[in-house]
């Protein structure tokens, strides 16, 4: 099957411009219940397996601004019991038939994934049902959960503390902005969530008119339609209305947080702005951009850093994008006596992809790459669930899908340039986050600009802007 859809995409290359001859989405059915629940619906019966995604639009940009991580452990919570279930027998009754089916809190949502044999879609779609209509939500697992989350972030900030560059990042770039919540919290906003707060959180935000569900693999549409209608259809809504994310715009100056773990070897950098929602209508030419500054292995930023300079063991610029704007980032580590000397490197990188562009050989083998990364992620009934949900959450329709690889065809070198302009911020607009030895590296980075120094032993991600000069 992926050799099939792979030589189908190549073939769409030779003719540049031609409309797409495959359906890379599968015929499926959507269908609103009374109360304003989703289904998505997609026979499949090549094997006898069904993917599932339940999708409750909300997620942590409802998060209190001095509790974020609320959402997270909510999603925790559901597998840990729900109807007549505690959570061991939940757990146990998912093994027994050996489905797999777990919950995860993003900004904009808190999904529930499970993937089971189609014998076992009745017991399956009971625990889907049970986790969103009746989870236990006991207090001590609550405890439980809340204290693991604050001993990760300790723990993280001890053996790997890079991987809190995004943390810090987009709390520190969105500011008070919902999209600057940490999603899975802070120590200290973690530490102020009440049993009281999980279960308002509940109530307030979670409810029929914000679920969408997808289900596609080896089933009877119609059977499954009548099923999720019993199990959901009756769902009342959630308390308080969906709150819309307002849109933020572009950064202006520069400005640095500088988070220091003394005695540090290495320097983490994380360094953009603010960028584009998912709906922006030129993805391919943003997506192709992308691929050749930060994407992929052979992209600017890891040959300059890693092949040709060996400053660093890999550097990427990563691309997030959410219903009112994203951002877009360059990332990497050093040692601690190079940082400055990558950071200008990836900076100077930067500036020659807004001023050279990209060239059409560039752009073929990025176009090569991304059509050759693309159908492999459409191929299972999980994955194919997960796509039509995404469709659904952000109101894009089947063309975002079925019409990128005709959209990656037409890409040419003035389209791209004319996407960077728009979407990459220029060098004066950059806001930086380093975690290293502050006293090693303080008085070379404030060249960036106003500093914020913070100690790694904060139990803060977010903190004050430094005003600018």
């Amino acid at each position: 099957m992926r050799h099939r859809v792979v030589v189908g995409f190549l073939l769409l290359l030779i003719a540049t411009g031609a409309q797409a001859k495959e359906e890379l989405l599968p015929a499926y059915e959507r269908i609103v219940l009374d109360n304003g629940a989703v289904l998505l619906l997609s026979e499949k019966h090549d094997v006898p397996l069904i993917g599932l995604q339940a999708v409750l639009r909300g997620g942590a940009v409802a998060d209190p601004a001095d509790k974020s991580g609320v959402a997270s452990l909510l999603a925790g919570m559901l597998e840990k019991g729900a109807g007549d279930r505690d959570s061991a027998g939940f757990a146990e009754a998912v093994a027994a038939v050996g489905g797999e089916l777990s919950s995860s809190a993003s900004l904009e949502a808190i999904t529930i994934r499970a993937e089971f044999l189609s014998r076992d879609g009745e017991l399956m779609l009971e625990l889907v049902s049970d986790m969103l209509r009746r989870p236990t939500l006991d207090e001590e697992e609550f405890v439980k959960l809340r204290d693991r989350s604050v001993n990760l972030i300790k723990a993280t900030k001890s053996s790997a503390p890079g991987q809190l560059l995004p943390a810090y990042g987009t709390a520190f770039l969105f500011g008070e902005h919902p999209y600057g919540n940490p999603v899975g919290g802070s120590e200290a906003t973690l530490a102020t969530i009440t049993y009281e707060d999980l279960t308002t959180f509940y109530r307030d935000h979670v409810g029929g008119e914000r679920l969408v569900i997808s289900v596609v693999g080896d089933f009877n549409a119609a059977a499954m339609k009548d099923r999720l209608e019993k199990r959901f259809g009756d769902w009342p809504a959630a308390a308080k209305p969906l709150a819309l994310v307002p849109e933020q715009p572009r950064v202006p100056g520069r400005r640095l947080l500088l988070v220091d773990v003394p005695g540090t070897t290495q320097t983490y950098f994380w360094a953009g702005n603010v960028a584009v929602p998912i709906r922006y209508p030129r993805r391919a030419e943003l997506n192709l951009a992308n691929t050749v500054f930060g994407g992929r292995y052979t992209s600017m930023l890891n040959t300059a850093l890693r092949v040709e300079s060996g400053l660093t063991y890999g550097a990427w610029s990563s691309l997030r994008r959410y219903s009112s704007g994203g951002y877009l980032v360059i990332s990497s580590f050093t040692e601690t006596s190079k940082t400055t000397q990558a950071i200008d490197v990836a900076l100077d990188l930067q500036a020659q992809l807004r001023n050279a562009g990209i060239d059409k050989e560039q752009i073929e083998s990025a176009r090569n790459y991304v059509m050759g990364q693309f159908p492999p992620r459409l191929e299972t009934a999980s994955q194919l669930a997960s796509q039509l949900a995404v469709l659904e959450q952000y109101q894009l329709d089947d063309a975002y899908i079925n019409g990128y690889p005709t959209a990656l065809a037409q890409v040419d070198p003035d389209g791209i340039a004319e996407v960077v302009e728009e979407v990459y911020a220029a060098p004066g607009d950059m806001v930086f986050v380093l975690i290293g030895d502050a006293a090693a590296i303080r008085h070379e980075v404030s060249n960036y600009g106003p500093v914020t120094e913070v100690s790694i032993a904060d139990p803060r991600f977010r903190f004050p802007a430094p005003p600018q000069q």
